[in-house]
């Protein structure tokens, strides 16, 4: 592990000592002696897209391809934590682009969401950056992407509603079109044109 993050770590796990005590708890009783490096560890994970560049992801395999029709990665999982109470909302995503000469490895599709993903965020942000990242590493004919989430801040505190999905998208191109959008979202839900 590299100094910063050791120093990084070494923080939080201070942080969260004095955060169990403002709770009322004694952060040296048996079960939490090592709760707060576990958790300062676990935040270093949950974070870790801060230090990756999700272009250089999808330019470490760009590939000349003369391909125009769409391309979909569908149902990539992800996990993230909402900014705004720092709890996780998860779901799924999917995304699709019409290559304009070049493709990407299918991988790299979903590495660009694990990067957004593992930062603090709000799902309509990480929609736009997953869009705006692959029209600027690939300048393809359009991208679109949709994302389905579950907000725990939603579920476990506020309006506790258990059952509510968030849906949000984004698109460029020739997703501008109808007919185009409506092809993207019957293949994602597994509906025959």
């Amino acid at each position: 592990m590299e100094a910063e993050q050791m120093n990084n770590q070494q923080a939080l796990q201070e942080h969260y000592r004095e955060i169990l005590g403002l709770l009322g708890e004694d952060a040296g009783r048996e079960g939490l002696v090592k709760t707060p490096e576990r958790v300062a560890k676990a935040m270093l994970t949950l974070t870790r897209g801060y230090g990756e560049d999700p272009h250089a992801i999808l330019n470490s395999a760009k590939f000349k391809e003369d391909y125009r029709h769409m391309v979909i990665v569908k149902d990539i999982d992800f996990f993230s934590l909402c900014e705004h109470h720092m709890l996780p909302f998860y779901g799924k995503v999917h995304v699709a682009y019409i290559p304009n000469g070049y493709i990407t490895g299918l991988s790299k599709i979903a590495r660009v969401v694990d990067s957004y993903s593992h930062r603090l965020q709000v799902q309509e942000r990480m929609t736009l950056q997953i869009k705006e990242c692959i029209q600027e590493a690939l300048n393809p004919l359009g991208v679109m992407v949709v994302v389905e989430a579950r907000h725990m801040c939603m579920q476990m505190r506020g309006v506790e509603k258990q059952n509510s999905v968030t849906t949000t998208s984004d698109f460029t191109g020739a997703f501008n079109q109808a007919k185009t959008r409506e092809e993207f979202l019957n293949l994602i839900h597994g509906r025959a044109l």
